[in-house]
C-alpha cells in the first residue's frame, strides 16, 4: 500500500507515494475506492464477478495536480452513472490519461460513505527530488525521493 487516510476536520482524503506519476494516480484511485467500502465489503470485494474497460481523461501537460482531479472525477462518475466500481486499473499518461481497468458492478458494493466531490483544498501532486524529504503527519510514515508525492481531500 502506498496510500494513507487523511482525516480532516469535515471531510477525508488519501496521501499517496509512488515511483512514477502513472502509479500516482493508481494510487489515488486505490485510496478513494477503499474509503468508500465498508469493512464486509471491503473482506468481499474478491468474490465479484469482474469486468475489464478502458477509460481516459484530458491530461493537461505540467499540471499533475489537475490530470489528478480529471481522473479522480471520473472513477466517482464511473461508479455513481454508469454504476461501475473500479477494484484494479494500469495507467499510462500521454496527451490523455488511459487507464486500463477492472471494475465491479457497483450495485453489489456496500458502501460505508458517499463522497460528493474531489476538492481543490489542500491538493498537492508533483514530483519530489532524490533525497527530499516528505513528511505529511504522525499517521502518515515519511517518504524520501526520488518519487511522485500526492494529496488530495474529498467532500463527505
Amino acid at each position: 500500500m502506498s496510500w494513507w487516510v487523511l482525516p480532516t476536520t469535515a471531510d477525508i482524503g488519501v496521501v499517496c507515494f509512488a515511483s512514477s506519476s502513472a502509479r500516482l494516480l493508481e494510487e489515488a484511485a486505490m485510496g478513494l475506492q477503499q474509503i468508500l467500502l465498508s469493512d464486509a465489503a471491503k473482506k468481499s470485494l474478491d468474490s465479484h464477478l469482474r469486468h475489464t474497460s478502458q477509460w481516459s481523461v484530458e491530461a493537461t501537460e505540467g499540471r499533475d495536480d489537475l490530470t489528478l482531479i480529471r481522473w479522480l472525477e471520473e472513477v466517482l462518475y464511473k461508479c455513481e452513472v454508469d454504476r461501475q466500481f473500479l477494484v484494479d486499473c494500469q495507467i499510462k499518461i500521454g496527451n490523455q490519461l488511459q487507464a486500463q481497468v477492472s471494475w465491479i458492478d457497483a450495485d453489489q458494493v456496500e458502501r460505508e460513505i458517499e463522497v460528493k466531490a474531489v476538492t481543490r483544498h489542500a491538493l498537492e501532486c508533483r514530483s519530489v527530488a532524490s533525497g527530499e524529504n516528505i513528511v505529511v503527519n504522525q499517521n502518515v510514515p515519511e517518504f524520501v525521493g526520488p518519487g511522485w508525492f500526492c494529496k488530495v481531500i474529498f467532500d463527505i
